[in-house]
């Protein structure tokens, strides 16, 4: 009997055990809440557009180093210090995002028949590939600064038609979540807007 009752004791605190962790799991008591999520937008104002839409093209997902490989938010102290935002995060890794929204402001210059990423199954005679060389705040100089690296590549040859560096840099009314990510989002668009109407011309 005695020994009934102890595995029964067992059994119960096992199964308290259990309990507690789950519940601890789900209530993360002490813990802090995840920052708040920001969204990049795409490009809307481009110029007037003259002739009809030409060629297609399949925008690659962009390479960047580990520090904006990520949904962190860069922010420089200094030259020579890279920091991250704790108080505001992308909505997904930089360079993922930045392939959607660089295809949605193709699509909103209507200048190309179609564009795309691989996979779409899209027929292009071109690829744009990118690399994002900065996308971040900078604290000594108050700005918000993006600079991109961009090449036209035949599809079937691999062979570089075209390549540009794309820069803008604007003010920024400070390191907090939403100051910072609209000062991003307009260096952004206008970077985009670059983009689109030179690669436009090329496809």
């Amino acid at each position: 009997m005695g020994r009934r009752s102890q595995a029964g004791n067992a059994a119960l605190i096992a199964a308290l055990a259990l309990l507690v962790s789950g519940c601890g799991g789900g209530l993360s008591l002490g813990s802090k809440p995840p920052p708040p999520t920001y969204d990049l937008f795409a490009a809307q104002s481009f110029p007037r557009r003259s002739g009809p839409p030409r060629g297609q093209l399949i925008v690659v997902e962009p390479t960047a180093l580990a520090v904006l490989d990520t949904e962190k938010i860069v922010v420089r102290p200094s030259p020579d210090e890279v920091a991250q935002l704790g108080n505001a995060q992308w909505q997904d890794r930089l360079p993922k995002l930045l392939q959607a929204r660089v295809v949605q402001s193709f699509e909103n210059a209507s200048r190309l028949r179609a564009v795309g990423k691989p996979g779409d199954k899209l027929v292009a005679d071109f690829q744009l590939v990118i690399d994002v060389r900065a996308f971040e705040i900078s604290a000594t100089g108050s700005t918000a600064d993006v600079v991109i690296a961009a090449k036209i590549v035949r599809e079937r040859t691999g062979r570089v038609v075209a390549a540009r560096i794309f820069r803008a840099s604007v003010p920024s009314a400070g390191t907090e979540g939403p100051s910072a990510v609209a000062a991003l989002n307009d260096a952004f668009a206008n970077v985009a807007v670059q983009l689109v109407l030179w690669a436009a011309r090329l496809v």
